[in-house]
């Protein structure tokens, strides 16, 4: 049996395993979970892994020109697919093939794994990216292969051009599996309808670090220079919860962080705790001389902390920590567990800290510029729904952390108890797949 992992998770070599962290969270389970649960299955995928990766996880990495490679011809190529399907399907001794076609008559099974982007949020990524989506995976359905949408947050959906088409693909897919509850309801509300979702949980809550022995030492390291007498609360947002957009603007006013300055101030001085600002995302250095530089997210962390101290409010500076250095993703999800308390704008970041009990207050996402239910929906699945705020009020934020500093055994007592049913419906969504 052979399977093809694809859709808009589809990035250039690297940027799964070496820049936003929290898709390697969702990554290397997905591979071990399917070949837990299709042991003598070939898969293959056109996310642009490391070849150690690859070779590690047993998988076989195809060009990204098959699905969505950011060239000029991508639409035209995804248009050429599906017209081939529609001839086949009209005259079964047609020899109308391409490289994609070729592929999807070996496969039994696609996989679109595609997060919070199967919708607008595609086109931040690149032009006509969901547009090519839907046509490689109406390809499919048209040849017969059995078509997967899995662990998803779908929408919103605003495109009249793609609009009829997204529902006939939607509909057609054997399985969709949304890995929170949310999506579900916001997906009947904009009227896509199947008889075939299923809500589970993000393979994310399923991440397990492993460490080789420097690894640990990097992490204790840090962990280590935290440690005191104060309790520690992990910090981190990204450009998706900034009040103005679009989310990669660089430079930014001091004036955009003043929500959040007073956040961290309140903590510092009402709460009398030590505050950690940790990037959720990193950059590297391509090869031959490869080495992780500090992501996007980071900047603005080192933005924010100057613009606590030159506002001269919180009253032991020292205690305002900024890690400076990028960790790959099991030393980053290692110190996250150390925190007494997390504070977070990043899904999976809450994600890292939910599943190794520390008690999390949630931002969401600005609306304005990228709409997105997806916090609430996994707060919601671990049991902390009551904790998600708005990143513009201040006010919100200070009350949510208050109660959860406030209630820190209770509130992980309660995570100590809900995760690991969530982390069973990690794992159930696997199973699911050998229902079609």
């Amino acid at each position: 049996m052979k399977i093809l992992v694809t859709g808009l998770c589809t990035l250039h070599w690297g940027r799964l395993e070496y820049g936003n962290i929290g898709n390697y969270y969702i990554i290397e389970p997905l591979f071990r979970e399917l070949h837990r649960v299709f042991p003598d299955s070939e898969i293959n995928t056109t996310f642009q892994m490391t070849e150690g990766f690859a070779k590690r996880e047993n998988i076989t990495v195809l060009p990204m020109e098959l699905y969505y490679a950011w060239q000029e011809n991508d639409i035209e190529n995804a248009q050429k697919d599906y017209a081939a399907a529609k001839e086949l399907i009209a005259d079964p001794h047609s020899h109308a093939a391409t490289p994609y076609t070729d592929l999807l008559k070996e496969t039994s099974v696609v996989i679109n794994m595609s997060g919070d982007m199967w919708g607008d949020n595609a086109e931040h990524v690149g032009h006509g990216r969901f547009f090519v989506d839907l046509l490689k995976m109406r390809t499919a359905q048209l040849l017969g292969v059995k078509t997967v949408l899995f662990g998803v947050t779908p929408g919103p959906f605003s495109d009249s051009k793609t609009m009829d088409l997204a529902k006939e693909v939607y509909e057609n897919f054997d399985l969709i599996i949304n890995r929170e509850p949310t999506s579900t309801k916001n997906l009947n509300k904009w009227g896509f309808h199947s008889a075939h979702v299923k809500d589970f949980a993000c393979p994310a809550f399923l991440y397990t670090p492993e460490l080789t022995e420097v690894q640990s030492a990097e992490a204790e390291s840090v962990i280590s220079s935290l440690q005191g007498e104060k309790k520690v609360v992990g910090f981190t947002i990204g450009g998706f919860n900034m009040p103005v957009g679009p989310y990669d603007m660089w430079p930014r006013e001091d004036s955009q962080y003043k929500v959040f300055a007073e956040i961290i101030e309140y903590m510092m001085n009402n709460l009398n705790v030590k505050v950690a600002l940790i990037s959720h995302t990193n950059g590297f250095e391509l090869p031959p001389q490869f080495k992780l530089i500090p992501g996007r997210d980071y900047p603005i962390l080192d933005q924010l902390r100057k613009v606590v101290l030159k506002r001269g409010i919180v009253k032991n500076p020292e205690d305002l920590v900024c890690i400076s250095t990028p960790h790959l993703p099991c030393v980053t999800k290692t110190i996250i567990g150390h925190f007494d308390m997390m504070v977070t704008g990043r899904v999976h970041a809450s994600v890292a800290a939910v599943s190794q009990f520390v008690p999390t207050v949630f931002l969401t996402y600005e609306e304005s510029f990228i709409p997105s239910s997806k916090m609430y929906g996994f707060a919601n699945l671990a049991g902390m729904g009551e904790f998600v705020c708005r990143p513009s009020d201040g006010d919100e934020i200070k009350r949510k952390i208050h109660e959860v500093f406030s209630r820190l055994p209770e509130i992980k007592s309660r995570l100590q108890s809900r995760i690991p049913e969530v982390q069973k419906l990690s794992a159930a969504a696997f199973d699911e797949l050998k229902n079609i």
